[in-house]
């Protein structure tokens, strides 16, 4: 079984997103797709969605480090759809997503450059439309405090940026929030001395906290 990588990027949700160039229309649908399977499964069912299209051309990459890769032209010239799509997702570093753009002809060709471009830029426009997110392996860490000290809590919480996970209020406050293991020992003893007094805590799974990325330069991410 493949490890878990402390980090990737992906897209925030499914979605679509449409270009139109020289009158052409491309309409470039976007999954998170963990498996091959599923992403054969999203293909498959966006071509059905669009089966009167001119093309329905795609790429998926499956897997951490580009594990299980594929491309489809479905009939433009070799080369020109699907390999632009792959290496746009490649380049965003876009893991486990499936794009399949789907073209109606407006009557002007593009030349082969043209439609390179094309199809890249639908990927790459198409992912920034719907938002990436880096999403970051953490540990829940949960702990208890009274209503009194709620607000001190929170405030901390902002100022560090950090994540909650659930809030449940009983006769004290619960919370549960996201923590880099290594972050862990630092922040029990933060809320410690917040509140002057000893806390319990209980560390929970791993799991991604999923983060909206601002901006998109995602080779520095």
């Amino acid at each position: 079984m493949t490890e878990k990588p402390e980090k990737y990027l992906t897209i925030k949700e499914n979605g679509t997103h449409e270009l139109v160039i020289k009158k052409s229309r491309f309409i470039c649908s976007m999954a998170r797709t963990n498996t091959v399977e599923e992403a054969e499964i999203f293909v498959k069912k966006i071509t059905n969605l669009y089966k009167d299209a001119t093309h329905n051309t795609y790429a998926y990459t499956i897997g951490f480090d580009n594990t299980c890769v594929k491309a489809c032209d479905n009939g433009e010239p070799s080369g020109t759809a699907g390999i632009p799509e792959l290496k746009a997702l490649q380049l965003m570093n876009l893991n486990n997503i499936t794009a399949v753009v789907t073209r109606y002809f407006g009557g002007i060709k593009l030349g082969a450059g043209g439609l390179i471009r094309a199809y890249s830029n639908s990927v790459t426009q198409a992912a920034e439309n719907i938002g990436v997110i880096k999403c970051i392996l953490q540990k829940k860490v949960s702990f208890a405090i009274q209503y009194k000290h709620l607000d001190k809590i929170l405030y901390f919480l902002r100022q560090n940026h950090i994540s909650i996970f659930k809030q449940e209020y009983t006769t004290d406050i619960n919370l549960t929030v996201l923590l880099d293991s290594s972050d862990i020992d630092k922040f029990e003893q933060d809320i410690n001395n917040i509140l002057a007094k000893h806390v319990e805590f209980s560390i929970g799974q791993d799991l991604y906290n999923e983060i909206l990325l601002t901006d998109f330069d995602y080779h520095n991410q």
